[in-house]
């Protein structure tokens, strides 16, 4: 798979933190180990990484990706459910999309069970701490297969 394209794990707001913020919900795990399971579960697909504090460069990364990308992972943290630049900038993506979390939104505060980003992925995989990560880029080089084996149906 390694002559496919890459597939985009992005990371929102605060995750760069991961480790030591709040470890009672997201975990004593760092960013840093949670990029080294990512690419273990890819297998030999690449793997792009990345994580910020600024939600416009989050949307850069989403248009980036609608040219350089077999399939993305969002974990787009606190603006899961505040922004609404970033469901934009998500519907002009033709790839699969998977959200991610390491927390399980639904379980926790009220305003944080609107997700503005479930609204054009695929799927949602949340609650499972780092493994999260794991089956959310499994699932999205699936995806990323089962389209590329329909276009080579079709063709």
């Amino acid at each position: 798979m390694s002559d496919r394209l890459p597939v985009y794990v992005l990371n929102g707001p605060n995750l760069n933190l991961l480790g030591v913020r709040e470890p009672d919900i997201y975990g004593r795990e760092t960013l840093a180990d949670v990029q080294a399971l990512c690419e273990r579960a890819a297998g030999d697909a690449t793997v792009v990484f990345r994580q910020t504090n600024h939600e416009g460069e989050l949307i850069d990364w989403v248009h980036e990706a609608r040219e350089k990308a077999s399939a993305l992972v969002i974990n787009a943290a606190g603006y899961t459910h505040t922004s609404v630049a970033l469901l934009d900038a998500l519907k002009t993506l033709t790839i699969p999309v998977v959200e991610c979390h390491l927390s399980n939104p639904a379980a926790r505060e009220r305003f944080r069970h609107r997700s503005y980003v479930s609204a054009v992925a695929a799927g949602v995989v949340s609650g499972f701490g780092p493994f999260s990560y794991e089956l959310a880029v499994r699932a999205a080089l699936r995806l990323a297969q089962e389209r590329r084996a329909a276009a080579d149906r079709s063709v």
